[in-house]
């Protein structure tokens, strides 16, 4: 199956003046674009063409050696950015609630300890990655990856992700990687994060 990059379900300003217009634009028609468009081309021809993205993500060893790198760089950013801009809306922020509340109120404390250590691990990923809350199968865990590479691979569901390449928020926010963070949580759709946990819960 040809990959493709899901259309956003709001305007490119919706999230102003958190994350601009602009970078939107450019983030979604532009970056997360040309992964599709390279990882298609890297799973053109072999027997991973027809798999699921997260089939692919989960095999990577088994791709041939010549493929893997291209399916792993392209691929994870087309995941990654995908979860990205569903877990964004233009009425996000505040806090979460239900089953989703309790989980990080047992695991961190409260939800301004999660948020502090979401944005610790994105400030301190050093050069280009992603910062996330994840169902690790037991429990929720916050991570961070390099480049594109995703919890996926690792056998866990991400919940929420925060792109922390400078393509991110370069526009608004220049070198000040922390300020964006902060910023980010004003976007959060908390509902489709506890959706994404319900359905990691679950199975």
């Amino acid at each position: 199956m040809a990959h493709s990059v899901p259309d956003l379900a709001y305007a490119f300003d919706a999230l102003e003046p958190h994350i601009d217009a602009r970078t939107m634009e450019i983030h979604h028609d532009k970056h997360h674009a040309a992964y599709v468009t390279n990882l298609n081309t890297a799973l053109e021809g072999t027997a991973w063409a027809e798999q699921s993205l997260e089939t692919v993500l989960t095999s990577l060893d088994s791709l041939p050696d010549d493929k893997r790198m291209a399916v792993r760089n392209n691929g994870g950013g087309h995941a990654n950015h995908t979860l990205f801009w569903e877990i964004m809306g233009p009425n996000g922020g505040g806090d979460p609630s239900g089953a989703l509340a309790d989980a990080i109120a047992d695991a961190f404390g409260d939800v301004g300890d999660l948020k502090a250590a979401v944005n610790d691990a994105g400030v301190k990923r050093f050069g280009s990655g992603w910062t996330w809350l994840v169902w690790d199968g037991t429990g929720l865990a916050v991570k961070s990856t390099p480049n594109q590479d995703t919890p996926v691979m690792d056998g866990e569901a991400p919940l929420l992700g925060i792109d922390v390449w400078e393509h991110a928020y370069y526009l608004n926010y220049q070198n000040r990687r922390p300020d964006y963070l902060a910023a980010w949580w004003n976007v959060v759709d908390w509902d489709a994060v506890a959706a994404k946990f319900d359905a990691a819960r679950s199975g």
